[in-house]
Order: structure tokens, then sequence, then C-alpha cells
């Protein structure tokens, strides 16, 4: 397999669906966590402070073929309350990225996060992809749990990686899940 991205589809379970992110998204989506500094901190832009600036990342996004923005519906209400996206690994090893998520602060510590990362993970897998990659800042504790709970094996710190938004260097920490190692996890995830 070479290291493409997959094609935008739609995947759902009882609890989430990730759709293609478009900027039908926008309204829900600000509603959700536009102007909470906490929430973007981590993210590589500053919190967007209006419908119209959000939208703009978005639509970054979308135009950008380095990724296949989804955006995360919660099936009880139908509303976007977050974003995640499959992102494409330089390279020979037939990797594929998820990164780039965020969930509005009332959907932290819920079911939502598990179940997208299963959705996305088994999709992934699914195609043949050799192993993901998930990455997040160092000072980023509640991610790196997360990504940990997940089954994610850190495999390592690029120090100095990027500029945060606010000029601050980041070390960026690295997690990997092999192919032959998701089943194990997905088994336990399931009967969390």
């Amino acid at each position: 397999m070479t290291a493409k991205l997959p094609a935008p589809v739609v995947l759902e379970n009882d609890v989430v669906r990730l759709e293609p992110l478009t900027f039908d998204h926008i309204p829900d989506l600000f509603a959700a966590g536009g102007g909470d500094d906490e929430l973007w901190q981590w993210m590589p832009v500053a919190a967007p402070r209006s419908e119209e600036e959000l939208g703009k990342v978005a639509l970054g996004l979308i135009h950008d073929d380095q990724h296949i923005p989804f955006a995360v519906v919660l099936k009880e209400t139908g509303r976007a309350v977050g974003w995640t996206t499959y992102a494409g690994v330089p390279g020979f090893d037939a990797s594929v990225e998820i990164g780039w998520t965020w969930y509005g602060r009332a959907y932290w510590r819920t079911a939502v996060n598990t179940n997208c990362k299963l959705l996305l993970l088994d999709h992934a897998f699914g195609l043949g992809y050799n192993r993901a990659l998930l990455k997040t800042d160092n000072l980023n504790l509640r991610s790196q749990n997360a990504i940990k709970r997940i089954g994610g094996v850190h495999e390592g710190t690029l120090r100095r990686h990027r500029k945060r938004p606010d000029g601050t260097w980041r070390d960026t920490v690295y997690f990997g899940i092999l192919e032959e190692e998701w089943p194990e996890h997905r088994a336990r995830l399931n009967h969390s």
C-alpha cells in the first residue's frame, strides 16, 4: 500500500456519526467549542472568536489535500460537537495519522472520543493501513492519557517540533497503534 489518504466516507455507530466536514457544520461546531481558549490551546490555531473565523479554519482543512476532515455528529442530537481528521504521513510504511481532533467541553470524558477512534481505526486498518499515528503537544496530558487509553504506544518525542499559536515551541509526543495490536485494544474498549 502506498501512503494515500482514505476517500471521504460516512462512518457511524450507536454514539457518533463521522461525516465529511462541510461549511454547514460550522454553526453547531461554533456552539460546541468556538471561543473556548482551553479547548483550542493545543491546536495549531488560536481559538476562533466567530463562526466566520471557525469557517476559515474548517475550509483550510477541507481544501488541504493532506487531510480528510470529519464532523463528529452526536447521534442522540444530530448536532456536530467537534471534528477529527485523517492526515497523510510522508513515507513508505502505510501509516495514516489521526489528529486535528477536538470536541466541545461538554463531551470531554464521555463516550464520544472512544467511539470516534473505534470508527477511524477500524476503517483505516480495514483499508490495509499498517499503522495509525497519533500525536499531541507534550504539555497536553489529557490528550496523551486518552491516546494511551485506546492503545497508543509512546514512540518518541520530537523536541521543538513546531511553534504554538502563542509563539512558544511545542515538543510533539508521538504514539502509534499497529494493525496487529488493534484487535486486542478494540476488544478491551468494547468491554469498558
